[in-house]
């Protein structure tokens, strides 16, 4: 198997998990891998306790030699992660609304529970 299948399969399970992990939190999945010409979004759902658009970026890894998982979403990135949020709510005719970025870093090393940390962004 080669390694862009195995990164492939790495992110679509950290993702799942990410995905089981905000519906237990009560949320509701709106959206999954959202692309435009401009990029993807990864999870899109709703925060019924504050009634808000979460949009809900995974990063994972397999193990912590290139640092944590969310050391992956930097400045730049949120900074795209922004527009492309403000592209999926035009798309879907969404206004009006509190919208969040979010983070979801999983941690899936061999032989051990997954981790998961999610960092709650600040309103949009």
């Amino acid at each position: 198997m080669s390694d862009s299948v195995k990164t492939r399969r790495l992110g679509q399970r950290g993702e799942d998990l990410a995905v089981d992990y905000v519906r237990r939190l009560g949320w509701t999945i709106l959206d999954r891998n959202w692309r435009c010409h401009d990029g993807e979004l990864d999870v899109v759902a709703h925060d019924p306790v504050v009634d808000e658009v979460v949009f809900v970026e995974v990063k994972t890894r397999a193990g912590v030699g290139f640092g944590d998982p969310l050391d992956a979403i930097t400045f730049r990135k949120q900074r795209k992660l922004r527009q492309l949020c403000l592209l999926w709510m035009t798309e879907h005719g969404i206004g009006g609304c509190g919208i969040r970025l979010d983070a979801i870093g999983v941690l899936l090393v061999p032989d051990q529970p997954a981790q998961l940390t999610h960092v709650r962004g600040t309103d949009g």
